[in-house]
Order: C-alpha cells, then structure tokens, then sequence
C-alpha cells in the first residue's frame, strides 16, 4: 500500500505596477508564496530575469529544497544508525543552462554539506550515510538532473 502526501500553496502576483503586463518592462516580477498557517515567502524572479534581489526566485527555491531535503534524511539516517551530528550547515549550488529561446533548465546540484559529529569513531559511519539519500529524498528523486553531494566530516570541538 502506499501513502499519499498532498501539499497546498497560493502563488500570488503582487507586481501589477498600474499597467499590468501592457508590456515586458511595465510590471514587477514580485509574488508572495503562501502556505496555511505559515507567513508568506517573498518571491520574484531572478534578477537576470527583471527580478528583486531581496526576494526569494524559484531558482534558489529548488536548490534549497534539494539542501533541505537531503539534510533532514540525512539527519534521520544518522539517529537511527547512532551517529550524533551536532552541528549541519549546506553551502548547496545549482546550475542552469538557457537555450536560444530563453528557456532552459538545471544542469545540475552539488550539496556542500558540512557536518560536525560527536565522535571520530562516527566519521566513517557518517560519510556513508551520505550515499544513502539519494535513494530517499523525495526531491532528489523528482528531478531530471544529476544531484551530487560533497559531504565533509569533522568532530565536534570541545
């Protein structure tokens, strides 16, 4: 038998400027991402795209969504393996290539995972793991392009 997830969100344009779409100059790219019972997420476009710097684009979205996804399996892998992470940061970076019509897609994810352990004797044990989220994350398994992982390891500092 298996499970079914369902999951519910509003993307709403708030970059009617006046004019609306009259033209590709004439309106903002701006948009809130909302989630009941969450606050909303500031999104635009990238700014090569007319976007807002300050706001979250759907590019950055889907590399934090891979980052965020290959942590928490991570994460879950090692406290049932008895692996004690004390410490997880992920400097995640994602690749697009555009084709001559302005479209394009990912090329690739590389996850920089950063993670300190409680013991050296979990080092190994650790790194190990890492190969096994693939196989569970469930957006790693949902997208078309290679994601690759380059964990580094240390002990915690006293």
């Amino acid at each position: 038998m298996t499970a079914t997830h369902a999951y519910d969100v509003t993307v709403a344009w708030t970059g009617n400027l006046g004019p609306g779409t009259s033209t590709y100059r004439s309106f903002s790219r701006d948009h809130d991402v909302r989630a009941e019972g969450k606050p909303p997420l500031a999104g635009s476009s990238d700014p090569a795209f007319r976007g807002d710097t300050a706001r979250w684009n759907p590019e950055e979205l889907l590399v934090a969504s891979l980052a965020q996804c290959h942590m928490l399996w991570y994460l879950h892998l090692c406290a049932t393996n008895g692996v004690v992470v004390t410490d997880y940061a992920d400097r995640a970076h994602g690749e697009m290539a555009l084709d001559a019509s302005g479209g394009g897609q990912f090329t690739g994810v590389t996850l920089r995972p950063e993670v300190a352990v409680a013991d050296a004797s979990m080092l190994e044990k650790g790194h190990r793991l890492h190969a096994e989220v693939p196989a569970l994350c469930f957006i790693a398994r949902s997208v078309n392009f290679p994601v690759t992982h380059v964990p580094v390891l240390r002990v915690e500092k006293d």
